[in-house]
Order: C-alpha cells, then structure tokens, then sequence
C-alpha cells in the first residue's frame, strides 16, 4: 500500500469514527480526484500515439501549437486537483457543498480539455489513412499558400485540414476561444469526403480560408458601417443592403475564393449548391449564408469583374436555365429582382474597400488578379502539357486555378484532373 493510500485510509477511519458526513465525503472526493489524476496521465501527446508516415505530417508549427496548447492544459489542471486535494485535507471547515461545487468545476475542465483533444485528434489521426493522410498535408500547403497575399500585413497562422462527411466546408478559426476559454493556436479547415480529389476542393478551401484572412485583416466590420449608411441612404434598395450587411462574412469569403481561383471558385460553389430548387430559392433572411441562387450570382458578378471573359455569361446562363424564377411566387421574385439589380454596386463596393491594414490599398489589388486572368490560365495550361514538370514550380492556388480552368473549357477529363491533383498533392506534401 503506498502512503497517499495509506493516509488515504487512515483519513476514511478517522472520518467515520468521528461519524460526521461531510468530512466522510471529503473522502470520496479524494478518491474521485485520485481517479480524475489517473484519467489525465493517459492523456499522452499525439506524437506518442498516432501513427503515420512522414508526408502526411501536420506542419511542425501547427504541431507545436498542438501539442503545447495540451500540454499547458494537463498541467494546469493536474495543478489544481493537486490544490483541490490540500484542500480538503487542511480546511476543516470546508463544507460538503462547497467542496463539491469546486469538484464540479474540476470536471468541467477536465471535460473541456478533452473537448479540445477531440477537435485535434480528427485532424491528426486521419494523417494515418492510406492516401489521404498525405493529401491532406498537401492540402495544408494550399491553404497556406491560400492565405498568402502580398506585402506584411499579418502573420499568418498555421493552419490544417481533415476530412469529415458533410455537404459543405468548415474552420475553426485560429485565435478564437476553444472549449474551456484558451485561444486556439491552429487554424482547423474540415473538408467534405466527397470533394476529395477535383478542382471543387480548393473552392471549398479557400473560402474557408477567406474566413481567417477576412478576421486578419478586419474587413468585416468597417464594411458592415459602411453597408448600414447605404441602407439608411438608399429607401428603394434598403432591403438588399441590408440583407448583404447580414450575408457579408460568406460573401467576403466567396470573394477570396474567387480573386484566388478565378472560375475555379465559381464552379466549385455550384457543385456544393446544386440542390434540389426548394434548397436553392429558399429565403431565410436570419441565415448568414445567402441563399444559393443568389450566392452563385455574387460570385459570377466578382468573377465578371475581376476576370473579364465571355465564361461567366455562359456560366450564368447555365445558372439560370437550371433554376428559372419564372415560377416562383411573385413576392420572390421581385425579392430576387432588387438584390440583383443592387449586385453591380455592391460588388465594387467591395472590391474598392480599403481596410485600414492593408494602408491605403483595396482588398482587390493586394490579390494576384493579373496571374489568374482566363487567358493566362489557358496559356499556362499549354504550357505545362508540352513540358508536365513546369506545374511543380507554380504556386498551389495558381496549380488549382489553371486546372479549374481548364475543366470550364472541357480542355481536360476530370480523370486527367483527378490524376494531376492528386500527384501534384503528394508532391506539395513531400516537399513541406
């Protein structure tokens, strides 16, 4: 018997000869404690338990983040357990109720930290599967380099991407609260199973990387100011500014996504809002996300702008004909008739904004618009059937973007796409 247990018995005797209960339930919170140490050991770092190969490494910042985030966590919690149990040993005066509720609360630390275990350990242990453990660390060189604009105007975080089943994309994004209250030292991209492998997964990616860099440069709530003033100054369109102020987060996110991809972005989203017409026309104003026929239109009216080419009339077409609104009720349709009649000026609105980091610069110009424009994504196309290893030189987003390109062209099979994705991924992985 070693000596905690022995005085841990001992304290058990003295407490029921002296017959009084809360001091027998100081006990019982001992043991519990005890156990709750036992359960916290186990908690061993990811590095220990996960196995993959090397490739498929999660970026050795975001491990690092990882891993200290946890580390600090088991710690401090091992601390106050430790403190909880002095506690109850020294304070004779300690009631029953009050030592339980500062148990409760050692439970609900325990339980948020493995809240936090749980969010990474998704991330980490799918780097172990066959194939997509490496794709997706040659996802994290995209998003990276998703993320990447020109001139210093933040430090980037690290970030990773995991797969999970679902219709649509999601982040956590980094340096917001995780379960518990600690900051978030990882940027945690989930991506839908069943993007894996074309060009509709960078769509989906990089939007979701929209989401962090719109945070990194604050654009969010000055162009909400600014969106509220055109709403109190403009009575006939008052509703559609309105309803982008509400939609603006997913918007900006859309618009990072396209200004990254050119067309690639465009028809990625389709292929996620492609559903049934009930879905794609349903009007739910509270919804931060803007209905799907409507999205599809913000997103052709960027990539019009952005990258003038005859592509998005077509494309818009194409929209058009699969959703007709000829049949929809007349209060929809002229709902539909406003917000797309407001679309021209609300997009250079956005385009023209100029944060107060970027220094006097709009949010279009700090983007590689004249790398992705149409006809120079058809040229580096050509370019790299005649001599294949040029791809391996080209940024990731860039990779993508011409891909993506070539798929609205019919230039390539989503055969041959799949196969160069998929090469060039674990390449990417290889490499970082």
């Amino acid at each position: 018997m070693t000596t905690e247990s022995a005085s841990l018995s001992q304290l058990s005797i003295a407490f029921q000869q002296k017959g009084e209960q809360s001091l027998a339930f100081r006990a019982f919170l001992i043991d519990e404690a005890k156990a709750m140490l036992l359960r916290l050991k186990e908690l061993r770092p990811f590095a220990m338990t996960i196995p993959m190969v090397a490739n498929a490494n999660i970026p050795i910042e975001a491990q690092r983040g990882i891993e200290d985030l946890l580390k600090a966590g088991k710690q401090e919690l091992k601390q106050r357990i430790q403190q909880f149990m002095a506690l109850l040993r020294n304070k004779e005066n300690l009631s029953a109720e009050e030592a339980q509720r500062v148990f409760a609360l050692l439970k609900l630390k325990f339980n948020a930290l493995l809240d936090q275990i749980d969010i990474f350990a998704d991330v980490i242990s799918q780097r172990s599967e066959h194939h997509f453990g490496v794709w997706l660390a040659g996802l994290d060189v995209l998003v990276k380099d998703a993320l990447h604009i020109e001139g210093n105007y933040y430090t980037a975080p690290p970030m990773v991407c995991y797969l999970d089943r679902g219709h649509g994309a999601a982040i956590r994004r980094a340096r917001t609260r995780l379960p518990g209250g600690k900051s978030n030292p990882v940027a945690v991209i989930r991506v839908p199973r069943e993007r894996m492998i074309s060009n509709g997964i960078a769509s989906s990616l990089v939007h979701e990387v929209g989401h962090q860099g719109a945070t990194l440069l604050d654009v969010l709530n000055p162009l909400r100011v600014t969106l509220r003033g055109k709403a109190a100054a403009d009575s006939p369109r008052r509703q559609a500014w309105e309803l982008f102020e509400r939609w603006i987060s997913e918007i900006i996110s859309d618009f990072w996504s396209v200004s990254t991809l050119g067309i690639t972005a465009t028809t990625g989203l389709i292929g996620v809002v492609s559903l049934p017409q009930y879905f794609v026309f349903r009007m739910n104003i509270d919804d931060p996300h803007p209905f799907p026929w409507i999205r599809v239109k913000i997103s052709l009216a960027f990539g019009q702008v952005l990258y003038p080419d005859a592509q998005w009339k077509r494309l818009e077409n194409f929209w058009n004909n699969a959703y007709p609104t000829h049949k929809l009720p007349a209060n929809k349709q002229a709902l539909l008739q406003l917000i797309e009649a407001s679309i021209p000026a609300f997009v250079e609105l956005v385009i023209q904004h100029r944060p107060a980091k970027l220094q006097g610069k709009t949010l279009a110009s700090v983007f590689p618009l004249a790398a992705r424009q149409p006809q120079q994504l058809r040229q580096l196309q050509r370019e790299w059937k005649k001599t294949p290893q040029a791809i391996q030189k080209a940024r990731p987003a860039l990779v993508f973007a011409v891909l993506g390109q070539a798929r609205a062209d019919h230039r390539i099979t989503p055969e041959e796409e799949s196969g160069l994705l998929k090469r060039v991924l674990m390449e990417w992985a290889g490499k970082s």
